[in-house]
C-alpha cells in the first residue's frame, strides 16, 4: 500500500502492485521424453520419483518383533 496526499491534505491509500522480478517464476514443466520415460516406467511397474512406493515402504519397515531374540543375560542396570 502507497500513501498519497490529495490537494486538500487528506490521505489516500493506493494499491501498488509488486514488481514482476519478485514474484516467483512458474514452474517449468517437464520436457517430452521425461514425461513418456515416466509414463513407460509407470506401466512396467516400475518406482516413480515423488511418488509413493509401496515396497519400499514395506522393506524399509522394522522387522524385528518383540521376544524374537533372546533377552540379555545380565541383569538391567548391574554397572556393565
Amino acid at each position: 500500500m502507497t500513501t498519497t496526499y490529495t490537494a486538500l491534505g487528506r490521505q489516500r491509500r493506493i494499491f501498488v502492485p509488486p514488481p514482476a522480478a519478485s514474484l516467483p517464476p512458474p514452474t517449468p514443466q517437464d520436457p517430452p521424453i521425461y514425461r513418456d520415460l515416466l509414463r513407460t516406467w509407470a506401466d512396467r511397474g516400475r518406482t516413480l520419483p515423488g511418488r509413493h512406493d509401496p515396497e519400499w515402504v514395506r522393506l524399509a519397515a522394522p522387522t524385528v518383533s518383540r521376544g524374537q531374540f533372546s533377552d540379555f543375560q545380565a541383569p538391567p542396570h548391574d554397572g556393565r
